[in-house]
């Protein structure tokens, strides 16, 4: 039996291979992932095939996470895109500049299964959640417009008829 159900994409960076494989065996039940350990080739990817969630790594050679992030958060399709970082930084300064550029939350290393399972699945619901919401107003907005003029074309038979009484 083919599965149907649609996995959420993340996309994982990280210059370690052991954090890549890490990663991997928490999350590659539930998620469908995308590995990287180029910066360079991480952001190129997240461009053209915008994901759900994105963990990324601070300390990476070339551009930094904190760099990589204020780049996705430029770009008005990611910028809605949950940015974890994964980091062994535990300086108040690093998470400050961290949520300013755009990130939603931390995980500390050494990686712990059950905190990278849970921050994860908590923000994949919420991008969901405020994906839905978007979607929803998107709606009612139409339908706000289109009662509108419904009600002008009802407005002008009723009143604005030639048996209307002025």
């Amino acid at each position: 039996m083919e599965d149907t159900k649609k996995h959420p994409r993340i996309l994982v960076v990280d210059d370690a291979p052991e954090n890549l494989m890490i990663m991997e065996s928490i999350l590659s039940k539930d998620y469908s992932l995308k590995m990287f350990s180029d910066s360079a080739q991480a952001l190129e990817y997240a461009f053209a095939n915008p994901p759900d969630l994105i963990l990324l790594d601070v300390m990476m050679p070339e551009i930094d996470g904190f760099e990589i992030c204020r780049r996705l958060k430029a770009k008005a399709k990611l910028a809605d895109v949950p940015v974890i970082f994964i980091t062994s930084k535990t300086d108040v300064a690093d998470e400050e500049r961290g949520f300013a550029v755009g990130a939603s939350d931390f995980i500390h290393k050494p990686i712990s299964a059950p905190i990278v399972s849970a921050r994860v699945k908590t923000h994949i619901k919420i991008k969901f959640l405020l994906d839905f919401l978007k979607a929803e107003n998107t709606n009612l907005q139409k339908n706000a417009e289109h009662s509108t003029s419904e009600l002008a074309i009802l407005k002008e038979f009723v009143w604005g008829g030639r048996y209307s009484k002025r």
